[in-house]
């Protein structure tokens, strides 16, 4: 897990981690995101196993903003999310860029900002800013060589090769399957190295979407929770062969829900001991209160 002071042995480098996220995208088995909102979320990602985590847009504006992912966070905002993400777990971080906040311009700053963060990998896509959560209403998206444009800037921008530059289209929803199979096409073209086809809405639309891409890049299927795409199982997204598999919001839907429930019970018992809680001292220990104690023997004179 990641260290209040990182051990140079055993805390992998940014480039590491950067290479350990093109092993996990380039092996046979799907890669699975977990979403994480704050460093809480990311350490409980690390801490029950998983090999990477996502920081989730919608998930970051909720919790820094209690406010929907209508385009509300600025690029300073996410950037200082990431860099908390990348201090609190030794596991590649992939985060979601949205439009990278502006022109070509904007995300040649971004790259270099998310670069600078120690993040493994983000996602450009191809809406208008302001943007919306790829699984609402209301979407448009940039012409097509604007795009092109964006992605090309961003790798350029890069130092760092191995920094994983995810394309996503969300012009399923706006011009139709074809133009945004067309755009990912594209994207891969202008040189992104993994393709996103945001919210395709049914099982027969995601199986052409891996069809006709598949073998153009590495493959995002975005398992919204309560989304417009439907749920598929693990083994069924695994034969399409996507290669990452994002949940982006688990954790924060399961925490509102847990937290709902125990301020009802405070509500109705006028205290929370109905409710079911972690021990203080098992909490106290997942959030790294023993290695605290290790330092304290170490420097403490």
């Amino acid at each position: 897990m990641g260290t209040l002071l990182p051990d140079p042995h055993r805390s992998p480098s940014p480039s590491a981690s950067r290479a350990r996220l093109r092993e996990l995208v380039s092996a046979p088995a799907p890669l699975l995101l977990p979403g994480a909102y704050d460093a809480l979320s990311a350490r409980l990602v690390e801490q029950a196993g998983f090999d990477a985590v996502y920081l989730t847009g919608f998930g970051a504006t909720a919790s820094l903003l209690g406010r929907p992912d209508v385009g509300l966070l600025s690029a300073a905002e996410m950037a200082d999310q990431a860099r908390r993400f990348v201090d609190a777990v030794d596991l590649p971080v992939v985060v979601d860029a949205d439009t990278g906040y502006g022109n070509a311009v904007n995300v040649v700053r971004t790259v270099r900002t998310w670069e600078q963060a120690g993040v493994a990998g983000l996602h450009l896509e191809d809406q208008v800013t302001p943007k919306k959560c790829g699984h609402m209403s209301g979407k448009q998206v940039v012409p097509l060589a604007e795009m092109v444009g964006k992605i090309e800037a961003a790798v350029a921008a890069r130092r760092d090769e191995g920094l994983v530059l995810i394309a996503r289209t969300d012009a399923a929803a706006v011009e139709g399957l074809d133009a945004a199979i067309a755009r990912a096409r594209a994207y891969a073209a202008a040189g992104a190295d993994v393709l996103f086809v945001e919210a395709p809405t049914s099982e027969a639309d995601i199986a052409r979407v891996a069809d006709e891409l598949g073998g153009v890049a590495p493959l995002v299927f975005n398992a919204a929770e309560g989304g417009r795409t439907p749920p598929l199982a693990l083994e069924r997204v695994a034969e399409l062969g996507f290669s990452l598999v994002i949940y982006p919001i688990a954790t924060l839907l399961a925490a509102t829900a847990a937290v709902q429930d125990v301020l009802a019970t405070i509500r109705r018992d006028g205290t929370p001991h109905a409710a079911a809680l972690p021990a203080f001292d098992a909490f106290t220990t997942t959030v790294g209160l023993p290695e605290v104690g290790e330092l304290e023997t170490r420097f403490g004179g």
